[in-house]
């Protein structure tokens, strides 16, 4: 039986993702796991806003979206500026980051890499519109 993460990668190949750039950490392990049997190229920066500015370099190049790994809490708000800048120039970039179990959120108990509200950190603050490009 294929794990969730071998499950998904083989989802982004499907919808057409060929790329995906990232740094394998213990939160992402099952998404690593799913790479060696896909057709799908890993690239690996040196730190996670690499990943996101390689993926909006190689969108805009290519013109097809890429993908990143992210692990949970540090690993996506290093990615939030790259994030942020293909958002404001809508240039498509999926980013798949993993996330502590839910139960254990916002607990303050010093998990692992804790954030209390992942979704919380990439929302829209109140009053800001979305792009028209991407509101749609």
């Amino acid at each position: 039986m294929a794990t969730c993460g071998e499950v998904l990668v083989e989802l982004l190949g499907l919808y057409g993702i060929d790329t995906v750039f990232g740094i394998p950490g213990v939160h992402t392990v099952e998404l690593y796991r799913g790479l060696p049997n896909s057709k799908l190229r890993h690239i690996t920066p040196r730190h996670e806003q690499g990943a996101g500015f390689m993926a909006d370099g190689y969108a805009r190049a290519r013109g097809r979206p890429a993908a990143c790994f992210i692990i949970t809490g540090p690993g996506l708000t290093n990615i939030a500026t790259a994030l942020g800048q293909a958002y404001a120039d809508s240039v498509p970039i999926l980013v798949l980051s993993s996330v502590n179990n839910t139960r254990d959120l916002a607990l303050g108990e010093g998990r692992l890499h804790e954030l209390p509200s992942q979704r919380g950190l990439m929302e829209e603050p109140d009053g800001v519109q979305p792009h028209p490009a991407v509101a749609g």
